[in-house]
């Protein structure tokens, strides 16, 4: 899948808290505050730290994410993430046929149960990650700026997260194409999303739930109380494509 990137930031410290009230206008948006803060490397500034808050937004809406189609097939490129069970892969890894359909996007968010989107704000999302600026220049505004909730909504936020689940609504359940966008990622997003993702499936009384994930994505989902089928199952991916059907 490519997209939490687990041990991509050492031991950071990340504080989460629900949110209500003002700030956002849709009752389907959820506010929470992810932080984390980043020791200096300089051994003789090690007392100083800079704290990095930004609110997001996580919405279960699946319209949220269909009016923002062409900006998770942004999200796709950006984790290196293919909607392909057999993708095309280049010489160091990367997935080469990262294009998503635009078309057929649409009818799988449609077609979704469940649908996680995570926005937060652009302003306020490029002054999270801009890392150029140093301990000593951050004034009480810089830090005041991102913690008070900007409204936000699927228009005009930018979508930094994603993660869907397919079922039958009745006995089982598959969640596929959980995303952070690689800025963000190491701070509990990703959690967040198949949290969610769990929450709705088990409200419905559906509790046999599969992730469909790379094995380096494993250590990931098995933060996320996921471990191995005890009936010692596997997934099995039917082989033949297009060009094969077409050549038969």
């Amino acid at each position: 899948m490519g997209f939490v990137g687990m041990g991509a930031i050492a031991a950071p410290q990340i504080q989460i808290v629900s949110g209500g009230g003002g700030g956002y206008p849709l009752k389907s948006m959820e506010l929470r505050w992810v932080y984390k803060r980043k020791g200096n490397k300089n051994p003789d500034e090690s007392n100083k730290l800079k704290p990095r808050i930004l609110p997001i937004y996580i919405s279960t809406k699946s319209s949220d994410t269909i009016s923002k189609a062409q900006e998770l097939r942004e999200l796709f490129n950006a984790c290196n993430h293919s909607c392909h069970r057999l993708p095309k892969m280049d010489k160091l890894g990367r997935i080469e046929d990262t294009v998503v359909d635009i078309h057929k996007l649409h009818i799988a968010l449609s077609h979704s149960f469940v649908t996680v989107s995570v926005f937060c704000n652009p302003t306020q999302y490029l002054n999270f990650i801009d890392t150029e600026k140093k301990v000593e220049t951050l004034s009480v505004r810089n830090l005041f700026d991102n913690l008070v909730p900007v409204s936000v909504t699927p228009s005009n936020g930018k979508l930094v997260g994603f993660g869907r689940a397919v079922s039958d609504i009745g006995l089982t359940a598959s969640i596929y194409d959980v995303m952070v966008i690689p800025s963000l990622r190491g701070m509990g997003i990703g959690r967040m999303i198949v949290k969610r993702i769990i929450r709705l499936l088990t409200s419905k009384d559906v509790y046999d739930i599969a992730a469909v994930c790379s094995e380096n994505e494993r250590l990931f989902f098995k933060a996320c109380e996921f471990g191995d089928d005890i009936l010692g199952s596997t997934t099995m991916m039917y082989t033949r494509t297009v060009s094969t059907y077409s050549e038969s």
